[in-house]
């Protein structure tokens, strides 16, 4: 009885071990910081690069398929390469890093949903009109809770920003209605003295000629900035929380920032 009793608790021990990991998914472009810790080879080509990560208390598992993209579908060419590494992972505050023998790439915890990964300098890495940097947790809570807080600054030039999400956007996609991405360009205009801020949509639910509308910054709690986009009568049409000044992230009229999927994440990346 006593040694049943002993592998009853080293069971569940196990289970509840286990149950402290958490599975991030996503996929990112191949910047030269992304690059250096997968040790991908400059030499190959690289649309982008899918990501599982599990992550433990001191340590994850990494598998990271790559390659370039098949057309019209969501997988590589020949079935692309695969890198799979597992090594320590360590933690200051919100930001996590993780080692591979000398190499090391970091990451900040947006939330418990969400990862953003970082270059060398732990500024945002920057995306582009097909992928951001963003990893989503595989079984996301849906929070409104964001780890750090950003600049009120204000706008002195255009400012755009593209990008790919999936349909979760609200108020975007019919229900019912088949939709596998979501594309955008989004262009906010400088505020000219006493007058609303214009901006321009465009993008998938926008076609042939896109949407004219309003922005302007909503005072959010917690030291959050909000970029509200209303269309020209003053109804709200999307909300993206701004990360820094160069990566906006969607969130429902709640607050809740939106958790993508394998393929896409609800990330805006600015053009340059």
């Amino acid at each position: 009885m006593k040694f049943f009793i002993i592998l009853l608790s080293v069971h569940f021990g196990v289970v509840a071990t286990k149950g402290t990991d958490r599975t991030f998914i996503g996929s990112t472009p191949a910047a030269s910081d992304v690059r250096n810790f997968l040790q991908i080879p400059l030499a190959d080509s690289i649309d982008f690069i899918r990501w599982k990560i599990v992550l433990s208390e001191n340590s994850y598992q990494l598998n990271c398929n790559y390659g370039i993209g098949k057309p019209n579908s969501n997988g590589f060419i020949n079935g692309g390469k695969t890198i799979t590494l597992k090594g320590t992972l360590n933690r200051e505050k919100d930001v996590y890093e993780l080692l591979n023998g000398q190499r090391s790439l970091m990451m900040v915890s947006l939330n418990d949903d969400l990862f953003h990964l970082l270059d060398k300098n732990k500024k945002l890495l920057i995306g582009n009109g097909g992928w951001s940097y963003t990893l989503n947790n595989a079984s996301p809570k849906h929070l409104s809770v964001l780890n750090f807080t950003s600049d009120k600054a204000i706008a002195r030039d255009s400012m755009v920003f593209d990008g790919r999400t999936p349909c979760g956007v609200p108020g975007i996609v019919e229900q019912g209605k088949n939709c596998y991405k979501l594309k955008w360009r989004i262009t906010l205009y400088p505020k000219a003295g006493n007058e609303i801020a214009k901006c321009k949509i465009l993008g998938t639910g926008m076609r042939p000629y896109g949407k004219a509308g309003n922005w302007n910054i909503v005072n959010a709690k917690n030291g959050k900035v909000v970029y509200e986009i209303s269309d020209d009568n003053g109804k709200p049409l999307l909300h993206l929380l701004k990360l820094d000044e160069n990566v906006l992230a969607f969130i429902d009229s709640d607050g809740k920032l939106l958790v993508g999927n394998e393929d896409f994440s609800y990330t805006l990346n600015r053009v340059k």
